[in-house]
């Protein structure tokens, strides 16, 4: 008898555990929520710094080197529209479309993941980017993905897209130490973010996946191969002609060092995402 008693008190037990715990998660739940970084100061007033740029000063103090940043803010009207285009074709060409999250390409990030057994690159809009940029690690838990997804709710909520974008551009790493495009143009080209050229900028967008790997003086096969796709798209879209895209890719083989762009299918020996 005390046998055939003991299975509903056990139960009961299993229940009041699994009771507690839902309780106990729905709280952090709660305080990680209300915790969160607040997106409305961000309408008017530039961020001091960011949360990848103290990461790589962290880095750097580890290392025992002095960390190293360049940046200068600049309005959007003040970057190259060709620049801007590059960066838009290259890593979110929804951005206008959606409200922050780009549920296609992130079905076909999560039917890729599935196929290859892993995440990879694909499913973050720029927003997306921007919020774990400002505010998050750069590791790949659960918890932080969940926490980029409200940061980035809050973001389309309080912004305008020009604002969001704006801040993108000026925050984003092109480089060791270098952040934004400003920094970046002058690091990489000399010249200001408003002068870049249709090659230029479409390097500077091929860079972002791997900034600090994909420098235009590293030799790197996968940023002469992405600059040139790029390009390509720029031109399926009209915009630009077929003469500036010609003369684009003249000069992305000039300044990259390099004559024909590997065939499609090839893999890229340095196409991780830095993080």
């Amino acid at each position: 008898m005390s046998r055939v008693a003991s299975a509903p008190a056990r139960w009961s037990t299993r229940r009041k555990v699994l009771l507690v715990l839902a309780v106990l998660f729905a709280v952090f739940a709660v305080y990680e929520y209300v915790t969160l970084p607040d997106a409305a100061p961000l309408e008017k007033e530039n961020p001091k710094t960011t949360a990848l740029i103290e990461k790589r000063a962290e880095e750097a103090r580890e290392a025992g080197k002095k960390a190293r940043r360049r940046q200068q803010w600049v309005p959007l009207n003040a970057i190259s529209k060709s620049a801007v285009a590059a960066v838009l074709i290259s890593e979110d060409a929804a951005f206008y479309v959606h409200e922050g999250v780009d549920t296609v390409e992130m079905r076909k990030a999560l039917e890729e993941a599935w196929e290859k057994g892993h995440l990879g690159r694909g499913a973050s809009t720029i927003t997306q980017q921007l919020a774990k940029n400002l505010w998050l690690s750069t590791d790949r838990s659960l918890l932080r993905k969940a926490k980029e997804l409200v940061l980035t709710r809050r973001l389309e909520d309080a912004l305008t897209k020009k604002r969001i974008l704006t801040l993108y551009l000026n925050v984003v790493e092109w480089g060791q130490g270098v952040y934004g495009i400003e920094a970046g143009a002058r690091e990489h080209f000399g010249v200001s973010a408003s002068q870049l050229t249709v090659a230029q900028g479409a390097i500077m967008a091929a860079m972002l996946p791997a900034p600090r790997k994909r420098s235009p003086s590293s030799g790197s096969r996968a940023l002469w191969k992405r600059a040139h796709w790029i390009v390509d798209q720029l031109e399926s879209v009209n915009r630009i002609n077929a003469a500036q895209a010609a003369e684009a890719r003249s000069e992305i083989d000039r300044l990259l060092g390099r004559a024909k762009p590997a065939a499609d299918g090839a893999a890229d020996e340095d196409d991780s995402d830095e993080g």
